[in-house]
């Protein structure tokens, strides 16, 4: 009776791309679902909740405004949108990174480490451009620039037009989502506490904004903090096309400065200045007001530390990088070889510090003074005897 061996084959591995584009397949197929909800009565009221934006309220037109406005505020429901947005933003995530940067990355060639990293800040630096763009266009819409009062002017700010809520929504599920990112990139172990720090740091200022009713501040400042860190990616994407360029960063640590000096300065202005001076200082749930002297404190703290602690890694990391362009450029420094001793008589005092002058001057290497012949024990001993 025959035995079959068993085979020595190791089982398939999947690739990397197979498993992204597998997961990207499953999200669009929940997405769909949703989509899908709406074209039957019965299942309309459900997925209405997770696709369109809730809390709606019409305004009637006044002798200021001619035309009604259509506002709204936020609730438990906006979690179902949250929800149906993250899984929107998995598929775009993959979309940009089966369709453009896996085709650069093959051009490439690059190692593990700086594939990582490329993917890294190419999804970065798209979200970053595309929501600068989308909050200046938010900025200037609502007279943000012109008239900068209207950071603290009559809070709560409590009803948000469509484009604020829809901005606020896109921004916390794009960063709920990059969660299920860390296992679909495959992200290693040593680098997933740095990823949810960062990402907790997001989600943690984003949701307080939008909870507190502090969207306008919360706006500017995403705004601001966004066209730096997308100067840093992009940066880093030419770095890794050409090793030579160094002149983005070089603006970006200038600007990263001046960022977070003028967080904190509208920080202060609005929380510090405008709304402790607003009429309304009590606690009401009922009406979003959330002005009183230990929320200000809490806000104004939360913001300084999280400032605090980015320039602190600033300083770190500009520190490191200091050292190890100085290490690199520094000659290598050869020790000094040791020099025999022995009894020199006095009358060969005066030629041996000759000797050793030249030989400094003539055949030293990096201050290091060589030996003669003519200096050592055994010849001058010749020269006596």
């Amino acid at each position: 009776m025959a035995i079959r061996k068993k085979s020595s084959k190791n089982p398939p591995v999947l690739s990397h791309e197979f498993v992204l584009q597998n997961h990207a397949d499953i999200v669009s197929c929940v997405a769909m679902v949703f989509l899908l909800g709406l074209m039957f009565e019965i299942t309309a009221k459900v997925s209405i909740i997770f696709v369109t934006l809730q809390y709606n309220v019409t305004l009637p037109a006044t002798e200021q405004a001619t035309e009604s406005a259509f506002l709204y505020y936020y609730g438990i429901k906006d979690l179902a949108t949250v929800f149906f947005y993250m899984l929107v933003a998995i598929i775009i995530h993959a979309i940009i990174q089966e369709y453009v940067l896996d085709k650069i990355n093959r051009r490439m060639h690059f190692s593990k480490t700086k594939h990582s990293k490329f993917n890294e800040s190419g999804q970065l630096s798209a979200f970053y451009l595309f929501s600068c763009i989308w909050g200046t266009f938010i900025l200037v819409s609502e007279n943000y620039i012109s008239d900068p009062t209207i950071l603290w002017r009559a809070y709560p700010h409590n009803l948000m037009t469509f484009q604020m809520k829809f901005f606020y929504i896109s921004q916390l599920a794009y960063w709920f989502h990059a969660f299920p990112e860390l296992y679909f990139q495959k992200t290693k172990k040593e680098d997933i506490p740095r990823q949810l720090v960062y990402i907790g740091l997001y989600l943690f200022h984003i949701a307080g904004a939008y909870l507190l009713n502090l969207n306008h501040l919360g706006l500017v400042l995403l705004v601001l903090h966004y066209f730096v860190e997308f100067l840093f990616h992009i940066s880093r994407l030419f770095y890794f096309s050409d090793e030579k360029y160094q002149k983005g960063f070089s603006l970006w640590a200038v600007l990263f400065v001046l960022g977070r000096l003028l967080t904190l300065i509208l920080s202060v202005l609005t929380v510090g200045f405008g709304l402790a001076r607003a009429e309304n200082q009590k606690l009401d749930f009922s009406t979003g007001n959330f002005n009183v002297l230990a929320v200000r404190i809490a806000v104004l703290a939360s913001i300084c530390i999280t400032q605090a602690f980015m320039m602190w890694k600033f300083i770190n990391f500009q520190l490191r990088r200091w050292r190890e362009h100085s290490a690199f450029q520094a000659p290598a420094v050869k020790k000094k070889p040791p020099v025999t001793k022995g009894r020199s008589s006095r009358k060969g005092t005066g030629h041996q510090l000759f000797l050793r002058t030249f030989s400094l001057t003539e055949n030293g290497v990096n201050g290091t003074v060589t030996s003669n012949g003519a200096d050592s024990p055994r010849n001058r001993k010749e020269k006596s005897s």
